[in-house]
Parts: structure tokens; C-alpha cells; sequence
């Protein structure tokens, strides 16, 4: 090192992990549990395998005003996860530097957010919501019937909703969109890499 160089405090370097670009919210936290700095998590999913799939979770501040209870201490931008594990419909998580009841009431109103690079290898025939969202949808004739922009869960199965492409902008929900069951009976083919879903649906159901 030459005279000349600068000394950088080691207590200046940010080792954190950058955010991912493709980061997706997987759920919230939504209080503290016991006294060792466990803490609670919503899924917004059914199968919420992505949770434990990755040791970093990634954090935003809640939407909107934060819930009430929630400390003024700032946010992490990330946890590196310790211990995770169902618990009924929540998940109870534990994470460094997050070493009491304390520090876990903080994160209450957190969402987290995982790389999708970090979600398990869906299997033949499965898909994640994340994937389906964007993609366009046509017919056996190849007409367009419109863009995924949510998906329902019915508890049967799944329902596509499509936004129309000839939809005005005024339009009332039910006539902008088109409701297709995501199942085997309609669903032809689902190409990821093409971006498109193509189904058994006429363009006047």
C-alpha cells in the first residue's frame, strides 16, 4: 500500500447483500413470538415452501401508516434467517442480531421479500403465481383474449384473471376482465419462455 492510499475503517464496509432484482414479497411479519426475538410471519401463500428455501430474507417497511405497536428503531434491510418452521397458518422465524422480544416488535408490519432465484424447482405441470402474472393469453385460434394480472384461489383450483385488450378504460371489473379456471380441461400450454398461455376460451365467453 503506497503512502498515498486511503485507510477505510472496516467498520464502514456494508457486507449486507444487495437487494435482488428479482425480489418477490412473500409475506409480512405480523408480531413478535416469545421473549428470544422470534417473530410471526403471514405467507401469502398456501405452500409457503419459498420461505424456507432461502436463509435471507429481504425487508421494506410496511405500506401505508405502520401498524399500531410499531417502534420507531429502523428497519434491517435484510435477515439472515436461523430457524424457520410452520406454526398453524403463520410461520415463527428467528434471525441474527434480532435477540429479543424487543427487536422482533420492531419488524412487526415488515414485508418480506425473497429472490426468486431462491424458490424451489416447481415440479412438471406446476407453476408459481409470480410467473403466470404478465403473460399473454390466447385462444386454440390464436386470438388474443388478454394479460394475466392476478390470479384467484378458489380452493378447487386456481382462476386466471385476464384484463381484456380492447377494455376501455372506464370499464366495470366484470366486463374488463375474463375469468379462466387455471385447469388441464382448458389450459393447453403454458410457455414460460414465450410468455404466453394458450387455452381452450372463446373470445365471447
Amino acid at each position: 500500500m503506497s503512502q498515498g492510499s486511503p485507510v477505510v475503517p472496516a467498520a464502514s464496509y456494508d457486507d449486507s447483500p444487495a437487494w435482488p432484482d428479482d425480489a418477490v414479497e412473500v409475506g409480512r411479519v405480523v408480531d413478535a413470538w416469545g421473549i428470544q426475538g422470534g417473530f410471526k410471519i403471514q405467507p401469502f401463500s398456501a405452500d409457503p415452501q419459498a420461505l424456507f428455501s432461502s436463509r435471507r430474507w429481504f425487508l421494506k417497511p410496511p405500506a401505508g401508516p405502520a401498524p399500531k405497536g410499531t417502534t420507531a428503531a429502523r428497519l434491517p434491510r435484510v435477515l439472515k434467517i436461523t430457524q424457520a418452521r410452520e406454526q398453524g397458518d403463520l410461520i415463527v422465524a428467528t434471525a441474527q442480531d434480532i435477540a429479543d422480544r424487543n427487536a422482533a416488535e420492531a419488524l412487526r408490519g415488515a414485508r418480506v421479500f425473497i429472490s426468486r432465484q431462491s424458490f424451489p424447482t416447481a415440479k412438471d405441470g406446476e407453476y408459481y403465481w409470480i410467473d403466470l402474472i404478465g403473460l399473454s393469453v390466447v385462444n386454440r385460434e390464436g386470438e388474443p383474449l388478454g394479460t394475466v394480472t392476478d390470479l384467484l384461489d378458489t380452493g378447487a383450483h386456481c382462476v386466471l384473471r385476464v384484463q381484456r385488450p380492447d377494455a376501455p378504460a372506464d370499464a366495470k371489473p366484470d366486463e374488463a376482465e375474463r375469468l379462466i379456471p387455471f385447469v388441464d380441461a382448458y389450459v393447453d400450454e403454458v410457455d414460460l419462455n414465450a410468455r404466453r398461455i394458450t387455452v381452450d376460451w372463446g373470445v365471447d365467453y
